[in-house]
């Protein structure tokens, strides 16, 4: 068995070996415990750093894709490095390496697929009373969505099976945190939550520049990913309440029919509730197409992971994989200007 820890990087030479420095080399249930980075079109040294610090493997990106798409690489350079469960945490020390073991250990014992880790939101102390609250409903919103009881939605520490990597397709191109939790409660897959422990914080957060962008990005993930994965529940939910508005809007027309006989008059009604109505009907057609486009959403995912599994098969070398030469040449590079 072989673990691979990945850490998707972007500008983090300063963060990055203090990181490193608590990652084990030994966990219970494994053979083999490597390390890769993800480096996300870094600026600075932070691949340098990274081999200086030991890490086994660096997957290099030639521009700053972003952290889904950084995640998603990872997940399949560390599949085709043959790991058979890959845990993800992020390269500003954040979540505390000391909790590997325990995030693993439902998966080494068979009862899940994918493991998050539960950071306990509403004891962080970094966090404010507004994002606890945010989080809180966010995960509500994400449980709601995925079928799951997942507490802390927006983990980023989190160890994967290696048949659940294998299905996971992130298309998001801001987070990967709440899709890949959908997708995984929608493919059955099971999911746990554990307890974790965080460290002191060592930066601001990147993904977002002021608590208003926060909500702004994260409402948009979730409506986005919601409506893409519950297209009848969501598109209907609007129809129904727009039919809703319909019926009251014609209702003083209809009740004054059929109390007098009278179909003068309540042309306003009549407007509104036609307009409601058309409304309804498109939005009802639009939930249709929807889970149509869902349904081919599951097919093209099969044919992904299948892919995948015969790239496997044919033992093809992840494509963005530092190779020991450029390794080599980038710890050279490093010690030449150190002189």
């Amino acid at each position: 068995m072989k673990l691979v820890i990945q850490i998707p990087c972007f500008n983090e030479e300063d963060q990055l070996p203090a990181t490193l420095h608590d990652l084990p080399r030994q966990v219970d249930g494994f053979d083999a415990v490597e390390w890769m980075i993800i480096d996300d079109g870094s600026t600075d040294t932070t691949v340098t750093v990274a081999l200086e610090h030991g890490v086994d493997h660096v997957v290099r990106l030639p521009q700053n894709k972003g952290l889904a798409t950084a995640f998603q690489t990872g997940l399949d350079a560390a599949l085709k490095l043959g790991a058979d469960v890959i845990v993800n945490t992020d390269a500003d020390n954040q979540y505390s390496a000391a909790d590997i073991p325990t995030l693993v250990a439902p998966i080494v014992r068979g009862s899940a697929d994918l493991v998050i880790g539960d950071r306990g939101v509403a004891t962080v102390e970094d966090f404010s009373p507004l994002k606890k609250r945010l989080q809180w409903l966010g995960s509500s919103v994400v449980r709601a969505a995925s079928n799951t009881d997942v507490a802390d939605a927006t983990s980023g520490f989190r160890a994967y099976s290696r048949d659940a990597a294998l299905q996971l397709t992130v298309v998001s191109p801001y987070t990967y945190t709440i899709e890949s939790i959908i997708q995984a409660g929608r493919s059955r897959a099971a999911v746990e939550s554990v307890p974790i422990s965080t460290n002191p914080k060592t930066r601001e957060s990147r993904l977002f520049s002021s608590m208003w962008g926060y909500i702004r990005r994260n409402m948009v993930t979730i409506v986005r990913v919601y409506a893409a994965y519950s297209p009848m529940r969501f598109f209907g939910g609007l129809a129904a309440v727009l039919a809703v508005g319909s019926v009251a809007g014609f209702a003083p027309f209809v009740i004054d029919w059929l109390r007098t006989g009278d179909t003068s008059g309540h042309l306003q009604s009549i407007i509104l509730g036609a307009i409601l109505f058309v409304a309804s009907v498109q939005l009802l057609s639009l939930a249709v197409l929807s889970d149509l486009v869902a349904a081919n959403r599951v097919v093209t995912q099969r044919a992904l992971e299948r892919v995948r599994r015969v790239e496997l098969a044919l033992e093809i070398p992840p494509s963005t994989l530092l190779g020991d030469d450029e390794s080599d040449a980038a710890i050279r590079r490093s010690t030449s200007d150190a002189d």
